[in-house]
């Protein structure tokens, strides 16, 4: 089981069980002042029973319950700002078999200074009883008022993957004028898996040879890939698109996670923006852009662009209703190209968990002897050159050490992914 502030995740009915749903619920119920909690879950067979247990707990504690039912995460997200309070029963983009939970507190994600009021048992005296009320959401034509209408009704094909975005996505494209086409619809017969940005996205390839644009999301709809004349776009790209959209608009001030794509950062700087880097993970990008007053930004190993104005999250469905508005636009073009200049490589090992704060410290001390500007905020990320760098860090969501490079050198950046693979490797057999 994994217990951070991305959620609690784990391989429901084996390290997660409803025994520990309960608890993890009544210790959020400690937290939420409104006394309201809005809830929703992604298309996870788990998902129904998890949820009904979350809501019994949650009105017990005298807590009203909002049920939005099988909604994607951004939705809410949006949703509990109205609420104060929202709990997504997901585990993103993890196998099927696991399952999860995200707690948000006025529109955000949970912080590493609330996550242990989470974990640690609470006890919590209630003298009434909470309701439960069905509602929908009000996403749709929210977010198309962000977007506006698109002119000339771009062909676009959505890869659902069988995940909750499926209405949501399908309605705000057709509602902003686009020609859509959808596959993978239902979770039963779906081509991929949970994660566009590790599947190969095959069958959305083929289809977009004669599309003007292909959108790929994940379980929950937090996650977009593109997909662009039968060839999948790095999840930096997705971020890079949102950016340059939001520079369109005349937003200034960006976050980046440290593992984006330093080509976005350039970009940004080019056109006279400001740029904070962040820790990994969605609430840290999150929490500095509150801290900072920031406009945009998001994580591009996720494929997670943010617009703080509409949600504090990673927003996938807002985001193809951006891009698709960009279509016919040179910022298109020319984000695309700029990007394209640069290659990242993003690799997984899997480690035992108990292993990675040893492993991680090993090979600290090898970059500092190795390369002269070192970040240890996350990990440890090893600054090579302007346009290079490694970074290394445990994952917030699976039992994996994460090793992402780029650079403007694809051979370069091979090598040093390479190398830095290998030095893991090593250190792991050293210390089983």
């Amino acid at each position: 089981m994994k217990k951070t502030i991305s959620g609690i995740r784990g391989i429901f009915g084996e390290d997660l069980n409803l025994k520990d749903i309960i608890e993890f619920t009544n210790n959020f119920s400690s937290l939420i002042k409104s006394e309201k909690c809005v809830i929703g879950r992604d298309t996870r067979p788990s998902g129904k029973m998890i949820q009904e247990t979350i809501s019994a707990v949650l009105m017990k504690n005298g807590i009203d319950v909002f049920d939005l039912g099988m909604v994607p995460t951004p939705v809410v997200f949006r949703e509990s700002r109205k609420y104060g309070a929202g709990i997504i029963i997901s585990s993103s983009h993890n196998p099927i078999e696991w399952n999860g939970m995200k707690f948000i507190l006025d529109g955000r994600g949970i912080n590493e200074k609330e996550l242990p009021n989470i974990i640690n048992h609470q006890k919590i005296l209630k003298s009434k009883i909470g309701k439960i009320k069905q509602i929908k959401s009000t996403y749709v034509e929210d977010a198309s008022k962000i977007i506006g209408n698109v002119k000339n009704s771009p062909k676009i094909v959505i890869d659902n993957g069988g995940g909750a975005a499926k209405d949501f996505a399908e309605n705000l494209l057709r509602k902003i004028g686009c020609d859509v086409e959808i596959i993978n619809q239902e979770l039963l017969g779906c081509s991929r898996g949970p994660d566009p940005t590790s599947e190969e996205l095959i069958e959305l390839s083929k289809i977009t040879n004669d599309k003007e644009i292909g959108f790929a999301f994940d379980l929950d709809g937090d996650r977009l890939v593109v997909v662009r004349k039968g060839k999948k776009q790095t999840p930096d790209i997705t971020l890079g698109l949102g950016v340059a959209k939001s520079l369109e608009l005349g937003y200034k001030k960006f976050v980046l996670s440290l593992d984006t794509s330093v080509s976005i950062e350039k970009f940004i700087k080019e056109k006279g923006g400001i740029v904070v880097r962040s820790k990994v993970g969605e609430a840290n990008v999150i929490e500095d852009m509150i801290k900072n007053n920031s406009q945009a930004g998001g994580e591009g190993s996720s494929a997670g662009f943010i617009l703080p104005e509409f949600n504090y999250c990673r927003e996938g469905i807002l985001t193809s209703g951006l891009i698709a508005s960009m279509l016919k636009n040179s910022k298109f073009t020319e984000i695309i190209n700029y990007m394209e200049n640069y290659f990242q490589i993003r690799e997984k090992i899997k480690v035992d968990s108990n292993h990675h704060e040893r492993i991680i410290e090993n090979v600290k001390n090898s970059f500092m002897k190795k390369y002269s500007e070192i970040d240890t905020r996350d990990g440890i990320k090893a600054i090579i050159d302007e346009d290079t760098w490694i970074l290394i860090r445990k994952s917030n969501t699976e039992d994996i050490i994460r090793i992402s490079g780029e650079s403007n050198d694809k051979e370069k950046c091979k090598m040093i992914v390479n190398d830095t693979i290998q030095l893991v490797k090593e250190n792991y057999e050293k210390i089983r």
